[in-house]
């Protein structure tokens, strides 16, 4: 058995495969961010667009009441609490610095309440008072937190506090975000519209904090989320998605220097994203992409497929080659039932990561039988006995 690379190109496309759509296709503008740290990514393609730093961890600020949040869905989720559920405030939270819903120990708050002040108003009296009705205290809250973000994945997030209130072991990643960000998106799409509400003032308390400070929610763009973040130490930072189309694109920023060049380069990245690149088909489910050889079966090869339609993110002007391949251990050994994976599809397109899909069998191939088998045997041994043919004089 050997590794078999069959290298793909236009003619493809009279097997099944669209590569034609993007083959003469370049490098999307190389987009420098002004950010310390930044990540960017589609969902729709699963690819990540842009990675400057991405796995340093950094001080989140109130970027971090995103897993706040999280936890507290979780909580509602699985029945814990309800969306009125009242909570006690503490004097602690009341005494939060900073943004704040303007609590006392007389309010009696509402989950709903709670989550409207953590996303709107960034309320850290909010998130103490989120923390301590859910674990007690906010230390062991946090430790919860800690511990949840591990186990999604969030393996460069250290949680010390609730609302991201500075200290020197609470940090995360940019990518950390970007994966938190599109799990409130995917898994909580019941809450997720409130990231797009522009404002919210608890018992009329807080007139001039009531306002969303995600500034993308007021160019449009299809910007529906998430949350800014600023301390003096972390600078100016956004956890933010935009949907365009069929397309949704989740970026975090931080490190910026004002809230005005937050702004900008949040709207730069979202502009870039969506206008840089473009969604293509490039293959569809059933069509065979190419054959894989089959040995002592009852067909000399088979068609390889993909299960469902794949689309690839391309960069959106004219110029230079994607690239693609089908990399199976062949020849197969007969039977070969239908649809098992036998193969993967590596695509490459300039500046983005290889996309790799999996290649299912088209169909059975039986065993041959065995005037098939005594040939195919005959043929090999023929042609070990003979050897290359020899150079011509």
């Amino acid at each position: 058995m050997l590794n078999r690379r069959l290298p793909l190109g236009f003619a493809l496309t009279s097997i099944g495969l669209a590569l034609a759509l993007i083959w003469v296709s370049v490098t999307a503008q190389a987009f420098e961010t002004r950010a310390r740290a930044a990540w960017v990514y589609d969902m729709a393609t699963d690819t990540v667009l842009m990675d400057k730093n991405a796995d340093e961890s950094l001080p989140p600020a109130s970027m971090s009441k995103l897993m706040t949040l999280n936890m507290l869905f979780e909580a509602l989720r699985d029945g814990r609490v309800t969306m009125e559920t009242p909570f006690s405030v503490s004097s602690k939270a009341r005494e939060m610095g900073g943004s704040t819903m303007f609590l006392n120990e007389r309010d009696r708050p509402t989950t709903r309440d709670l989550i409207h002040g953590i996303i709107i108003n960034s309320g850290n009296d909010a998130c103490v008072v989120v923390a301590e009705g859910l674990a007690g205290t906010e230390e062991a809250f946090a430790n919860q937190m800690t511990t949840r973000a591990q186990a999604l994945g969030m393996t460069n997030s250290v949680f010390a506090n609730a609302s991201g209130w500075p200290a020197p072991n609470h940090r995360m990643s940019m990518r950390d975000l970007g994966i938190l960000s599109r799990r409130l998106i995917e898994e909580f799409p019941e809450h997720y519209p409130i990231f797009a509400e522009t404002e919210f003032n608890f018992a009329n308390r807080a007139p001039a904090n009531r306002f969303n400070r995600n500034p993308l929610l007021r160019l449009g763009g299809g910007a529906d989320g998430l949350k800014t973040g600023h301390t003096t130490e972390a600078g100016y930072g956004l956890a933010g998605s935009a949907k365009q189309g069929d397309r949704r694109i989740i970026f975090v920023i931080t490190g910026l220097t004002t809230d005005v060049e937050r702004a900008e380069e949040a709207e730069r990245i979202v502009n870039w994203a969506f206008r840089q690149f473009v969604m293509k088909t490039v293959v569809r489910a059933g069509a065979p992409v190419a054959q894989a050889e089959v040995w002592m079966g009852a067909a000399p090869s088979v068609g390889l497929v993909t299960a469902q339609d794949v689309s690839l993110l391309v960069p959106a002007l004219v110029q230079d080659g994607v690239q693609a391949e089908v990399v199976y251990t062949g020849p197969l050994r007969a039977p070969v039932a239908a649809g098992a994976q036998v193969a993967e599809l590596v695509i490459k397109v300039p500046d983005l990561p290889d996309a790799r899909i999996p290649l299912l069998t088209q169909s059975d191939v039986p065993a041959g039988g065995i005037l098939q088998r005594l040939s195919k045997a005959a043929s090999v041994l023929l042609a070990r006995a003979t050897g290359p043919a020899a150079p011509a004089s």
